[in-house]
């Protein structure tokens, strides 16, 4: 299993000066072959390869700029296979994965050392080819061959070292998923997660809070001279704020997801394949959302999940968890989204709109298994096609006015 350590490192000055080589040499290379590309494609509908590439930057590209030889040149050549796995994966889904952009000095820095890295943990130091003995803080001691070091700094000029290993361990096999020890979780912006055992997990609102400081200290650097170094200095207490921010998000979304899968009374997790980009369209809860980073969320939740054996059911979007009685079935197809409680029409069941979504998550969750079947006292999940007609697509809603069939009604003849 590949596990990746991420340390900070304190580089001296001559290490900072070859890691600012190599992150320029890593950006021009990686600039050019992006221009290559997009022009070959727009004057021949060619698409150039990474060994093509990488045998055109030996023959011509060192040669006409000979300082691109100070860095390791397997860093040139990884920056290359990056661009091909992302120039790849845009044309495999265009929709899923944007095109790549070109690299800015201004952004965060890095570049990737695939071989000879060692890691010494008596010493506290990190070595790379061209640069030995890096001084770092080991917090975290590994057991495994370690496959690549990749260097970043951000842009408060902080250095990062994050270390691929090939662990001998072995992600634990997941049990059967069984109704006692299954759990569904609602993400929410009152209330990060709420599950339906009765556990709530409160949203920290990282973002919120320190908003004042942020926009201080915007304003501050506004006014300061392009290019001078008292606007650098602006920059740097600008950057330092929103790491805070960015890793004490980080932190808590750790903890909570760390509990949830190390909890021995709960071996299967069902939650909401959210759409978060379409989320964030309502410009009245775009930043509420984006501070509560539900996507990082469901990316922690899913690589935890299959370390530590835990079952991760993903219900349909546009089920209706929130608006269906979980004791009865009855959908209050008339719920708001201000409304955060409300009473059932049919049995007069009163109902927290958090904890019924994420008791119902749970039965959706359970109605997809085999075992479960017959026994979820809910409505059924509805199919893409029994969701409202505001919510479907412009192709969809002509094919349905050309009498075509759906998809629901394709179920109900296989039935």
């Amino acid at each position: 299993m590949l596990r990746a350590y991420k340390y900070r490192i304190y580089p001296t000055d001559e290490q900072k000066v070859l890691f600012a080589k190599t992150f320029g040499c890593c950006r021009f290379v990686y600039n050019w072959a992006l221009n290559l590309k997009i022009t070959a494609y727009k004057e021949r509908k060619e698409t150039l390869g990474n060994v093509y590439l990488t045998n055109l930057m030996k023959s011509e590209l060192k040669v006409e700029h000979e300082w691109l030889s100070e860095v390791n040149s397997q860093s040139l050549q990884s920056s290359l296979r990056n661009l091909d796995t992302a120039y790849t994966n845009f044309f495999r889904n265009t929709k899923a994965v944007g095109f790549p952009r070109f690299k800015s000095r201004k952004d965060k820095q890095s570049f990737l050392c695939p071989q000879h890295c060692r890691v010494d943990f008596e010493k506290g130091t990190i070595t790379i080819p061209k640069a030995k003995d890096i001084p770092a803080v080991l917090h975290r001691r590994f057991k495994g061959t370690v496959k690549t070091v990749t260097i970043s700094m951000t842009p408060s000029e902080r250095y990062f070292a994050s270390v691929l290993v090939d662990a001998s361990m072995q992600g634990m096999k997941p049990s059967e998923p069984m109704r006692d020890t299954t759990v569904g979780i609602d993400l929410g912006i009152k209330s990060l997660a709420v599950c339906s055992d009765g556990r709530t997990f409160a949203n920290p609102k990282n973002l919120q809070r320190s908003l004042d400081r942020l926009k201080l200290l915007q304003k501050r650097l506004s006014h300061k001279q392009k290019g001078s170094a008292n606007r650098n200095k602006a920059r740097i207490r600008v950057a330092r704020l929103q790491e805070h921010i960015a890793n004490s998000r980080k932190n808590s979304l750790h903890k909570i997801t760390h509990a949830l899968t190390h909890d021995s009374q709960v071996r299967t997790i069902c939650m909401e394949d959210l759409n978060v980009k379409g989320m964030q369209r309502n410009h009245h809860l775009a930043q509420a959302v984006g501070d509560a980073s539900f996507g990082m969320f469901l990316t922690l939740l899913e690589y935890k999940c299959s370390w530590y054996g835990v079952n991760l059911i993903k219900i349909d979007r546009f089920a209706p968890s929130s608006k269906t009685c979980g004791k009865c079935g009855y959908v209050y197809k008339e719920l708001n989204l201000s409304e955060r409680s409300w009473t059932c029409p049919e049995c007069g069941t009163h109902h927290d709109r958090d904890f019924n979504a994420a008791c119902n998550i749970k039965e959706f969750g359970l109605k997809a298994l085999p075992t479960e079947r017959g026994k979820v006292k809910p409505v059924d999940c509805p199919l893409v096609d029994d969701r409202p007609r505001v919510l479907k697509s412009n192709g969809r809603k002509k094919q349905e006015k050309r009498g075509g069939i759906g998809i629901s009604e394709a179920a109900k003849s296989l039935v």
